[in-house]
């Protein structure tokens, strides 16, 4: 068991991507090598899949977005998930993903909204494979609106995934919902409170069991220090603290680099408590709220 299954979550390699530093320069060097070994040591460190994506080089260079693909199931049996949000680069994924190498299991698409349902167009000519669909946004009146409310994040998580049972036949377990986690430095509106509420009442909708629900912790601890006023990592300790409280209420699958040490953070944690503490706030007090992470 890896650091990051202490919380028994399916992890989603998020490495193959050029937007960490390294990766960004095997891409430009066609380095397949390099990026197969990435795929060994995130497979080795725990992902039940692997996120890819190559950037803009995936729009321009379909030949290498497929050699890409082949490269990393040469040297890994776990399954795909295709990052990218236009059909046209998702369907060349889709071609080229080799199911049998994965020991039958279903590619992973990254990702669709309300607002972008075009790539479903896929299932009949692609599928079947397995979706993320990101909660963060709905469709009103023909137009792409932010969530910001526990109410609209539940109401679009059970409007696609009802929408992908009825129009495509897939199982609960095929859909994961990507309800966005923050950054907590500008959450002054309740959003953190809004998406925990959330995972409660899309995890008790029996009409939706079996449903995955997980979000990327990248952005929880942006423009905060290092440092908590307790010494601890600052962002680690709050993407922990998040999962302390959300791994509970059924948040079950994340996208992360999966040697992260993630671990439940005791009761007394200061972090933890002082993440308790922003969820009851908003406007000034969150903002006082905020910085008790760094100040005490």
């Amino acid at each position: 068991m890896t650091q990051s299954n202490a919380f028994n979550l399916i992890v989603i390699g998020d490495r193959i991507n050029p937007g960490f530093k390294s990766i960004k320069t095997l891409i430009e060097n066609d380095d397949l090598a390099g990026i197969q070994a990435m795929a060994v040591k995130q497979v080795e460190a725990g992902s039940h899949f692997l996120d890819v994506t190559i950037g803009p080089r995936a729009v321009n260079d379909p030949d290498f977005m497929a050699r890409t693909i082949r490269a990393i199931q040469d040297v890994v049996t776990v399954p795909l998930c295709f990052d990218f949000p236009t059909a046209a680069v998702q369907a060349v994924c889709l071609a080229t993903y080799d199911r049998a190498r994965a020991n039958g299991a279903l590619p992973l698409i990254n990702s669709i909204t309300e607002h972008r349902w075009g790539i479903m167009d896929l299932y009949k000519t692609h599928g079947p494979f397995k979706v993320i669909v990101m909660a963060s946004e709905r469709v009103d009146n023909g137009i792409a609106k932010p969530n910001k409310t526990a109410e609209d994040i539940i109401a679009t998580a059970r409007r696609a995934a009802l929408r992908l049972q009825a129009e495509q036949g897939m199982a609960m377990d095929d859909i994961f919902i990507d309800i966005s986690i923050s950054a907590v430095v500008a959450d002054t509106t309740g959003l953190h409170r809004a998406t925990l509420d959330a995972v409660r009442a899309i995890r008790s909708d029996p009409d939706l069991k079996g449903i995955h629900i997980m979000g990327g912790l990248t952005n929880i601890g942006q423009q905060l220090p290092p440092k908590a006023a307790d010494g601890s990592d600052m962002k680690l300790s709050l993407e922990c603290a998040f999962l302390t409280l959300a791994v509970p209420l059924g948040f079950d699958a994340v996208l992360a680099t999966p040697w992260r040490p993630y671990h439940p953070l005791p009761d007394d944690n200061y972090v933890l408590n002082a993440y308790r503490n922003i969820l009851e706030q908003t406007g000034g007090n969150a903002m006082r709220a905020i910085r008790k992470l760094y100040k005490a």
